[in-house]
């Protein structure tokens, strides 16, 4: 494991450079303050009169349309939706790149599966912090930083790794550490991670635990708490310290249940289907189903959506929620 700190990176690098970043949503937002901050030349390139025109101004940051903003950008970092950043880079971002520039991404997607193909004569990297936007802006301002994958997919320059090392220390991330990846590695991980455990695994086994529940006679609403709500309290412990850090604070009966149960939900056959979500996602077949879902319009993934969000545990949960005012529901 190569682990970069601030001591590793050279913000001299990107001194002089004009930086554009293309989007500004969560990840956007972030990155672009964070540069802004660190005295780095940026420009914020979205639609022409559009809401995040307008807050990237209200922010105090240079904003253009994508195209113009491009012509004179020494990097680009694009953080619009998967999605959309083919169309993006093929209409506005490629015919006015210049040679020598780097293309930056913080999710190596379109790379990997070969929707975006870059000329030879530019850089290709990723930094891709490990955290919601928000807590990268969050933990920027407090002097600390959220750790960062960085990954070279093309290096014209001779310099394309030192240059997304000197990015990541602009925007916090060698305060946290910078891990080295690929652009393979850090595509297939995180999509398996969220389909497997973090979305996919996580919101299934939630809520066929409060089906349980519900049909064996059960209050929705005291399932909603036990299988839905307390969640947090563990992942809190897990994301502090780790299994080490959860078995030390619940329980000696749920720390046993866990051993003795949680073998039996997560069997063999669970690991299989696993392996199988795995396979699909390092052959491309996800990446052909979802990129054909969304030239169909997404039907199915907008039917699959609503059902989930139709789900009674919604309902339950919308209800109770109503009546816990120290949620924060910011990212």
């Amino acid at each position: 494991m190569k682990l970069y700190t601030e001591t590793d990176a050279n913000p001299e690098l990107l001194k002089d450079a004009h930086i554009v970043i293309a989007g500004y949503g969560s990840q956007g937002r972030a990155h672009a303050l964070n540069l802004h901050d660190s005295g780095l030349n940026v420009t914020v390139a979205v639609r022409k009169n559009g809401p995040s025109w307008e807050k990237a101004q209200a922010d105090g940051l240079k904003v253009a349309e994508t195209a113009e903003a491009v012509k004179s950008a020494d990097v680009v970092m694009i953080l619009v939706p998967d999605t959309v950043q083919k169309a993006l880079y093929e209409s506005q971002i490629a015919p006015n790149l210049k040679s020598g520039a780097m293309l930056m991404f913080a999710h190596g997607f379109n790379i990997h599966y070969n929707q975006i193909v870059p000329a030879a004569d530019v850089d290709v990297t990723m930094i891709a912090p490990k955290g919601p936007g928000g807590l990268v802006r969050r933990q920027f301002q407090e002097g600390k930083g959220v750790p960062c994958l960085i990954a070279v997919h093309q290096d014209a320059s001779g310099n394309a790794h030192a240059r997304a090392l000197a990015y990541a220390h602009g925007i916090g991330g060698t305060r946290g550490g910078v891990l080295e990846t690929t652009f393979k590695e850090e595509t297939e991980t995180d999509l398996f991670g969220e389909q497997a455990v973090l979305c996919g695994g996580a919101t299934e086994l939630v809520v066929k635990g409060f089906e349980t529940l519900v049909e064996a006679g059960y209050q929705p609403e005291v399932a909603y708490f036990e299988c839905l709500h307390e969640l947090k309290l563990i992942v809190d412990l897990l994301h502090e310290g780790g299994i080490a850090r959860m078995a030390e604070f619940i329980s000696d009966t749920a720390y046993y249940g866990d051993l003795v149960s949680g073998p039996r939900v997560v069997d063999e056959y669970a690991v299989e289907n696993m392996r199988e979500v795995l396979k699909d996602i390092q052959d491309g077949t996800f990446a052909r189903d979802w990129i054909l879902e969304n030239q169909a319009g997404a039907p199915r993934y907008n039917a699959l959506r609503r059902q989930d969000l139709e789900h009674p545990i919604e309902e339950v949960g919308r209800k109770l929620r109503a009546r816990m005012s120290w949620l924060n529901t910011e990212d």
